[in-house]
């Protein structure tokens, strides 16, 4: 029999082979093939996320210049490819930023400032644009007016990923009718869907924790929806800080040490770092023994200096950060975006003073609205008198049903978090809270159940996300135990709600009871006094009767 050929050998690889293959690869390109990580896994998902990361970029735009914001978001669908479009009255973009704003990842002015921000690596608006342009092949149309100019500037930009570094081409002047502010437009593949995960659900949301920007949603065939701010303030502007001393790790230490401009330790210490004045840095050089003085100069710090230092800097106590570098949303003003948007029976609020976690100062809000609208329930009015009535309210309700689990909303920055719900901090302090001390039923392991939404904001110069895509947040034991304290404070006011609530219809229960029977008894004791002695005993003795049957028959009905 003809015997089988033997397959060729491949060659073998060298080392020279092997280093001809090596090449740097762009951040670009690496998400680009890992889009997922900044949540754009799957149609539905872009769209919403493209909406927000424009959205947010607006906000953050109008508030930095001091004007209120107004935003407009307008979609359109042919076939599966979506435009969507997103239009601020903010300050305008430089024409000279406009391409590397639009056009690069990690380009931005909040990943080095330690202050409050919806954004914070200067990813979002450049990986929605690069998610458009791997989907339809389109570039980002953007449309930008500085105030005073008589023109507005109109670049298409894309993004070379091989270099990450924006591709702008067709640039032109034109006339627009704002006086300022921008436009960005994005055409991608994607999918409209309505619910929890919807833009009309981050938009709701988003006003509710924002009640000074008006925005207007158009959608398609007609869908509109508005939501007018409630208040004409704009919330103070954080101010910047420096690094807190607590929580630095020894190689950050390091790299700061050789980068500074202080030539002394001493400065060093003081001029880099927040809540650190004279007399702490010679406590903290004082604990770092002989290996350093307040003299040496930082650059040729040594590395077994620097392990002293780090390990001092641990060991001395050191205030807390200031706390102006966050701005929170506070009390009346989340209370009147809840009410807006959520009609209920009952709200609570309540914002924790401020905390930190690895030297990050932070802060966190709760509150909850409760109670159905269009359910009875009772009511006193001025006189004093019980009646029943319609609760208060009307529009899309996002409280939970009677039998459902609470709706709950999160919010990291005054930003809507609508995804990884289950491995987020704040899912997991309220499932952890004992809601039936409170007066709810809550399964184990479960969200609480009944009509009410429960709120949660996070605000912080860097919150700590699971992921890129900003989608939830690090359940850090200091985040988690400040949330869990300010849902056990909310509960505490829902309880006694809830027991006033229930002494109040048992009152009105009585009440109805005897002015039911008050007639009859009325007419008895007429007749009872036309009667004899013998003849009132009796009519007497059968009234206790009636009395002691209605009583069983009340007794047995609660």
């Amino acid at each position: 029999m003809p015997s089988s050929a033997a397959p060729a050998a491949s060659p073998a690889v060298t080392a020279f082979d092997m280093a001809a293959r090596q090449r740097e690869i762009s951040i670009s390109e690496f998400f680009l093939k890992n889009r997922h990580l900044l949540g754009f896994d799957t149609p539905a998902k872009a769209l919403v996320t493209a909406v927000k990361e424009a959205v947010d970029n607006a906000i953050d735009a109008c508030e930095e210049a001091g004007i209120l914001p107004e935003i407009r978001v307008e979609l359109s669908r042919r076939g599966r490819i979506y435009t969507v479009a997103v239009e601020d009255n903010g300050p305008g973009i430089v024409e000279a930023q406009i391409g590397r704003i639009f056009g690069k990842l990690l380009y931005g002015s909040k990943f080095h400032k330690l202050s409050q921000s919806r954004g914070q690596q200067g990813m979002g608006i450049s990986a929605a644009g690069m998610y458009g342009q791997l989907t339809t092949g389109a570039p980002l149309h953007i449309l930008s007016r500085i105030a005073g100019e008589a023109k507005a500037t109109e670049l298409y930009v894309a993004i070379d990923t091989r270099k990450n570094r924006p591709d702008v081409h067709r640039k032109k002047r034109l006339k627009w009718d704002r006086p300022h502010g921008t436009r960005v437009e994005i055409e991608l593949e994607g999918h409209y869907q309505s619910g929890p995960h919807s833009i009309d659900a981050y938009l709701r949301q988003t006003a509710i924790a924002n009640p000074h920007v008006s925005i207007v949603f158009e959608g398609m065939e007609g869908h509109r929806l508005a939501f007018p701010r409630s208040i004409d303030t704009l919330p103070p502007r954080p101010r910047e800080i420096k690094p807190h001393p607590y929580g630095l790790e020894l190689g950050r230490l390091i790299q700061m040490l050789s980068a500074t401009e202080a030539r002394s330790l001493a400065r060093f210490l003081v001029q880099e770092f927040s809540s650190v004045g004279d007399k702490t840095a010679a406590r903290i050089i004082a604990a770092a023994g002989r290996r350093v003085s307040a003299r040496s100069y930082p650059r040729h710090i040594a590395h077994a200096q620097a392990v002293a230092l780090h390990r001092a800097i641990e060991k001395t106590p050191i205030a807390a950060p200031r706390t102006d570098c966050i701005v929170p949303i506070g009390e009346a003003q989340l209370l009147k975006g809840l009410q807006g948007e959520v009609p209920a029976d009952f709200y609570a609020v309540t914002t924790r003073p401020a905390a930190t976690y690895r030297g990050n100062p932070f802060q966190v809000e709760v509150a909850l609205a409760y109670g159905r609208p269009g359910e009875a329930h009772v009511e006193v009015d001025d006189s004093g008198h019980m009646h029943r009535t319609r609760a208060r309210g009307t529009g899309e309700d996002l409280l939970g049903e009677r039998d459902a689990p609470v709706y709950l909303l999160r919010y990291a920055n005054r930003v809507p978090l609508l995804y990884q719900q289950s491995s987020c901090a704040i899912a997991k302090a309220v499932i952890h809270t004992n809601w039936r001390g409170y007066g709810l039923r809550q399964p184990k392991g479960g969200l609480p159940v009944g009509p009410m939404a429960v709120l949660v904001h996070v605000a912080s110069v860097w919150v700590p996300y699971t992921s890129e895509a900003k989608e939830a947040i690090e359940p850090t034991p200091e985040i988690f135990r400040e949330i869990v304290l300010g849902l056990q404070q909310c509960g505490r006011d829902l309880a006694q709600y809830l027991h006033r609530k229930a002494q109040l219809k048992r009152e009105y229960e009585r009440r109805a009871y005897i002015e039911r029977y008050l007639p009859h008894i009325g007419g008895a004791l007429q007749e009872i006094l036309s009667l004899s002695d013998d003849e009132r005993d009796r009519a007497m003795q059968r009234l206790d009767d009636v009395m002691h049957e209605s009583r069983m028959k009340r007794g047995a009905a609660t």
